[in-house]
């Protein structure tokens, strides 16, 4: 009886640790599935097109993909979401310019240049860039860059369907350096891997992303030894203390100004009969906010009555506002003080993108904008349009949400900058100076709240190229916002701009 006891309690003790190492076998396994689920995996969908630029058919092959960033001999370490579109039948990819491009934010991704001036397939909107009523819908791009050059659209990490890998910490792809780093790697990785070393080569970046593309061009040279073509800055900010509105810095108050005025022209709010065009008043703002303006602000409490009481009348000549609210605001007026009050007696406010477009604020009562009208007239048409074209077209299938505009890469490392105005203005230097073919074309809106045309002439006029250089600079103005392709005309002016720019950039 004794020897029974002692056999079932050994057979009990047996199949506890039977199930527990079975337990701990199945734990394993669901451990090793996971790591395999969260590997990140290149993908890639190609498909063809057609489409019809200038009368002339252009075919072409598009890639939609994603691409591992890895240390050297490392693990992946992000994964970066691309579409590829390159000229079908071309014999020699020596002679075919290829650009990269990418928008700004720091947080958006490429969807604006993407569908809304360079891709083959644009955003339907109303001609003046208004919104439709949804749902949305998409056209061929008749404007389309693709005759001039293959066009490599970029997500960075956390934006679009860009990812860090898990475990990874992101904050290694969300900064200044580390976003020029982490881009640059994927343009070294596409032209390697695809040929495309010896083709020329471009930069094209919006708002934030010609903050990227000006350091992006003296690391790809430098650090990279990959020399550049042409960059196309669209709606420039290369030194962010034009930009901000902080206490002791007046720069953007005289910077604003001509974009203030010619907000004003566009909506009627001010004496029209004083000049024969928007260029004549434009003319005089900028005279007016360098020769006097500037010198009124740079005297503060000293400035004499009899003097500011002139400034007063002339910046309410020039801007709509009354002198009272000039005078109240210390002659200082910001972006979104301009924002709210110019039409405040009809009820509406000022876009920032776009300051042709108007908002209703929830009371007219207040200081700024509930939200800018013009990005809310964006935002949905854009998003639609992408998610749609992504999956039903180009063919590429994720469940991940497609990050538009996001917050995931907050916050931003501004690292040497920190505490200071991030400029990134001397990188560029460095770059045309130490290659002199390097060609810059900016394009401006006249209507842009966000990175106003005068800010972008101020930039370049203290970059401190050498004269020999100076004529690798150019510039377009156009009667729209910071996404001036929205508007019809200024699209197809932009258009044979930047063809215009790409062949000039081109060795002869």
């Amino acid at each position: 009886m004794c020897n029974a006891f002692f056999q079932r309690l050994l057979l009990a003790a047996l199949l506890v640790c039977a199930a527990s190492a079975s337990s701990a076998l199945a734990q394993e396994e669901q451990q090793e599935q996971k790591k395999d689920t969260d590997k990140l995996e290149e993908q890639q969908s190609v498909t063809n097109g057609k489409i019809t630029i200038g009368g002339s058919t252009v075919a072409y092959t598009a890639t939609a993909g994603t691409m591992l960033l890895s240390e050297e001999f490392g693990d992946p370490q992000a994964s970066i979401f691309y579409v590829a579109y390159t000229r079908d039948g071309v014999q020699d990819l020596a002679q075919r310019p290829l650009a990269f491009c990418f928008n700004g934010g720091p947080g958006s991704s490429s969807v604006w240049l993407h569908m809304g001036l360079l891709g083959p397939r644009r955003v339907k909107l109303n001609d003046d860039g208004s919104l439709p009523p949804p749902p949305f819908g998409l056209v061929d791009n008749e404007f389309s860059l693709l005759d001039q050059c293959d066009l490599i659209f970029i997500d960075p990490v956390s934006t679009g369907y860009s990812r860090p890998a898990p475990e990874t910490d992101p904050s290694q792809f969300h900064g200044v350096k580390e976003d020029i780093r982490s881009v640059g790697e994927f343009i070294r990785l596409y032209a390697t891997r695809n040929n495309r070393w010896a083709s020329p080569k471009f930069l094209i970046g919006e708002s934030y992303g010609t903050t990227r593309a000006a350091g992006l061009s003296n690391h790809l040279q430098g650090e990279l030894g990959m020399y550049l073509n042409g960059i196309v800055l669209v709606s420039a900010v290369l030194d962010f203390q034009t930009l901000r509105f902080n206490l002791g810095n007046d720069l953007p108050y005289v910077l604003f100004l001509p974009s203030f005025a010619a907000t004003a022209w566009y909506h009627d709010a001010l004496d029209k009969s004083r000049w024969g065009s928007l260029d004549e008043l434009l003319a005089e703002a900028e005279n007016f906010a360098t020769q006097r303006y500037s010198v009124a602000l740079l005297r503060g409490d000293e400035l004499d009555r009899d003097r500011r009481g002139k400034i007063v009348r002339e910046l309410a000549g020039l801007t709509g506002l009354s002198e009272q609210f000039i005078e109240r605001s210390d002659l200082r007026v910001t972006m979104q003080a301009f924002g709210k009050e110019l039409l405040r007696s009809r009820g509406l406010t000022v876009g920032r993108f776009d300051s042709r477009f108007t908002g209703l604020d929830r009371t007219v009562a207040g200081s700024r904008p509930d939200y800018d009208a013009s990005y809310a007239a964006a935002q949905g048409p854009f998003t639609a349009a992408l998610n749609h074209y992504v999956r039903a077209e180009l063919k590429f299938e994720s469940d991940l949400p497609y990050e538009i505009l996001t917050g995931r890469v907050y916050p931003w490392n501004y690292g040497d900058w920190q505490n200071s105005y991030l400029n990134v203005s001397e990188n560029l230097r460095r770059a045309m100076t130490r290659n002199p073919y390097l060609k810059v074309f900016a394009a401006n809106g006249y209507y842009d709240l966000a990175t106003p045309y005068f800010a972008t002439e101020y930039t370049f006029a203290h970059l401190g190229l050498d004269k020999s250089l100076r004529g690798n600079v150019s510039m377009g103005y156009y009667e729209a916002g910071h996404m001036m392709y929205i508007n019809l005309p200024s699209l197809a002016k932009l258009k044979t701009d930047m063809a215009a720019f790409i062949q000039g950039a081109l060795p002869r």
